[in-house]
């Protein structure tokens, strides 16, 4: 979405002089006024000088989105154009005040204008109220002159400019949280990855690594046993290879029932005497991709780290829980590994409570995971 906001809103600062040209329009009361003058000499530099105003306007103006850019940035190179454009018009203006008299002070409007667009406001708020009150009181002071409500004119057109500025600020500030937003999710979806392909890879290459340890002892004892135990290999190899293609293309998914034959397949290669609950179909959907992801990781760690002769699987419509008789739970405080962390992530999103220890009866480890109704 930032990407398509960003270049309408440079679209419309670049072509941003067009629409200031417009408003030079007001300039023709000055021209007039210096047509009308009789002295030849402050004609002719009145006019150049209100040519070169308008110039001089146009330019700066062109500026403004590098100057409220960098000043959004930190920097300030760009500030001391503005400056050096905020002085020349000044200059310009006093120029054209002995031809054009009051009729000059048209040119505070453009001056206020740029400069609350433009310059900090810090510095921007005391230079527009100083140009409206030089615009109020050089009419009431100076002899002939005649207010036509320039001090007005000056503070509306601060008023406006400054109102667009903070609405290019708010929407600059949007784009740049769209942006954060989007790198977010990008991180987000990237560590989700990761996650999936930590908790496939170690499961897949455990009990690859269980097989293959299996088959080697059956090379001398059972051939036909040991073939078998390499075709199995094959074949968790190429799941594992389709279930890390399907990962990286966001496309995975992970079945309860599958999970519960692999969780068979895996604690018989090493070992392990398991009960297991037969079917899943009492299990809600809902419910079904976590407590699948529960029993992985479960048996992953029962195959790769506990030594246990027996484990246990006890499902219900709400829970699910993995025990062994291995060596036993985690040190006190210890963190949790990259699985059970991936797994707790898992347990978070969908408000259920995750436990992880040791046994209340005897020695081993216990992962339990309960879903509240």
């Amino acid at each position: 979405m930032h990407m398509a906001t960003a270049p309408k809103q440079a679209k419309g600062w670049r072509y941003g002089w067009l629409f200031a040209a417009v408003w030079l329009f007001y300039l023709a009361e000055n021209v007039k006024a210096l047509l009308e003058q009789p002295d030849m000499w402050w004609r002719n530099i009145g006019l150049v000088a209100v040519a070169l105003f308008a110039a001089t306007y146009l330019y700066v103006v062109s500026l403004s989105r590098h100057v409220r850019r960098e000043q959004l940035l930190g920097s300030g190179s760009f500030t001391v154009q503005a400056w050096a454009g905020v002085l020349g018009m000044l200059a310009l203006f006093a120029v054209q005040i002995p031809g054009a008299g009051a009729h000059a002070l048209t040119c505070l409007v453009y001056v206020a204008a740029f400069a609350m667009v433009s310059l900090p406001l810090q510095f921007a708020i005391p230079l527009a109220a100083v140009l409206v009150a030089l615009a109020e009181a050089l009419p009431a002071t100076v002899p002939g002159w005649s207010d036509n409500g320039y001090g007005l004119a000056v503070l509306l057109g601060s008023l406006a400019t400054w109102g667009i500025r903070l609405a290019w600020d708010r929407q600059h500030r949007l784009v740049d949280a769209q942006k954060e937003l989007s790198d977010l999710a990008v991180q987000n979806e990237r560590a989700r990855i990761a996650g999936d392909l930590h908790d496939i890879l170690g499961h897949s290459l455990t009990v690859v690594a269980v097989k293959a340890e299996l088959a080697q002892r059956l090379l001398d004892v059972d051939v036909e046993r040991a073939r078998k135990e390499l075709a199995d290999l094959e074949s968790l190899a190429r799941d594992a290879l389709s279930d890390v293609r399907s990962t990286a293309m966001g496309v995975r998914g992970i079945s309860l029932p599958g999970e519960i034959a692999a969780a068979r397949e895996a604690l018989a290669a090493a070992n392990v005497e398991a009960e297991l609950p037969g079917a899943a179909d009492e299990v809600p959907s809902r419910n079904r991709e976590l407590f699948a992801w529960t029993i992985r990781e479960a048996v992953t760690n029962i195959v790769r780290h506990s030594k246990a002769k027996h484990a246990f699987v006890r499902l219900g419509p709400g829970s699910v829980e993995v025990i062994d008789d291995g060596v036993g739970c985690l040190a006190p405080g210890s963190p949790d590994g990259q699985g059970l962390s991936g797994l707790r992530r898992r347990a978070d999103a969908l408000g259920a409570t995750l436990t992880v220890g040791g046994r209340d009866d005897q020695q081993g480890f216990r992962i339990r995971v309960e879903v509240p109704s």
